[in-house]
């Protein structure tokens, strides 16, 4: 199926949100539906859009896979109370980090993770819940990355040839698919969530699994949360597009009290986009990324050296895995 995409200049909010709202309650009839939200700005709006469609036939969970931000999932949870809609946090860590263990590939990790998702976890909800539809914050740049091979994007499913009816029993449900994330931000916005939650910079879906490199454990989740605490922090006050920290696999050299000690290299990227297609390096202040640094290699247990990108997206990304 050919996906148009509607450009940031041609979309009108009213008209886009009364025709997901129509198509939305089209889809799931006298049904019942689940959501899936991850804090992010593209879930945030589905689910608000969601609601705002089909009301009490909509259940939203909050996926807690165990490689979230810090505090994520109550702050999440009390952000949508606020808004009235009522959110239920879902414990599935043991899962996720069961199904990473040992990987080392980008794309076997991102396929862990898909599989883990939509197979063991919302399976699992849709067939005690007898939902038939699953609604998802899929975006456009989205399938775009994954249809041109750049990187596996861990929700595209029917793009790819998945029946989730026939794989996993259940339809998925892409009100967002052809916009980016301007558009959603705009979506947001029009739809009444407050600017701190549709403006905030960009997070994956496979969370801090995509900004370790190498094979993910439970120390290694800790330390990349607590640097990206630290980055999203010290850059909030920027207006770029993303920031986020990375975190290599090789322990590198480094001193401590006189003597030798080897730890682990934080890689911070802050980048310039409009619609994460292509981007460039924001030209932060060596004071500014001096405190950031002096920050993660004081307050991160384990890292002893702090790089900055500077790298295009092409021939970089904006994530690392």
């Amino acid at each position: 199926m050919e996906i148009k995409e509607i450009k940031i200049e041609e979309l009108d909010t009213s008209d886009f949100i009364e025709k997901q709202v129509r198509q939305l309650r089209s889809a799931v009839g006298d049904g019942f539906a689940v959501n899936a939200l991850s804090g992010g700005v593209d879930s945030s709006v589905v689910t608000m859009l969601g609601h705002k469609a089909l009301g009490s036939k909509l259940k939203t969970y909050f996926i807690e896979n165990g490689l979230m931000r810090k505090d994520e999932a109550n702050q999440i949870k009390s952000w949508f109370n606020e808004l009235g809609v009522e959110i239920e946090i879902l414990d599935a860590k043991d899962r996720f980090l069961s199904a990473l263990k040992g990987l080392t590939d980008p794309e076997e990790k991102r396929e862990a993770i898909t599989q883990t998702f939509y197979k063991d976890v919302f399976g699992d909800l849709v067939k005690q819940s007898g939902a038939k539809h699953l609604l998802q914050g899929t975006i456009y740049t989205d399938v775009e990355e994954t249809i041109a091979g750049i990187k596996r994007q861990h929700n595209i499913l029917e793009q790819l040839g998945i029946n989730t009816e026939e794989k996993f029993g259940y339809t998925v449900l892409e009100p967002l698919i052809q916009i980016r994330k301007p558009g959603v931000r705009k979506v947001g916005e029009a739809l009444g969530l407050p600017g701190i939650m549709y403006s905030r910079p960009p997070f994956p879906g496979p969370a801090l699994a995509t900004r370790i490199i190498g094979e993910i454990t439970p120390e290694k989740i800790e330390t990349v949360r607590l640097a990206t605490s630290i980055v999203e922090e010290e850059l909030s006050h920027t207006v770029a597009f993303q920031y986020l920290a990375i975190l290599h696999d090789d322990k590198v050299t480094g001193l401590r009290d006189g003597r030798r000690d080897y730890g682990y290299q934080i890689e911070v990227r802050c980048w310039d986009s409009n619609d994460a297609t292509t981007g460039k390096p924001t030209r932060l202040s060596f004071d500014i990324l001096e405190k950031i640094s002096e920050r993660i290699t004081i307050e991160v247990p384990g890292v002893v050296s702090v790089t900055y990108n500077i790298a295009t997206k092409p021939p970089s990304t904006i994530e690392a895995v």
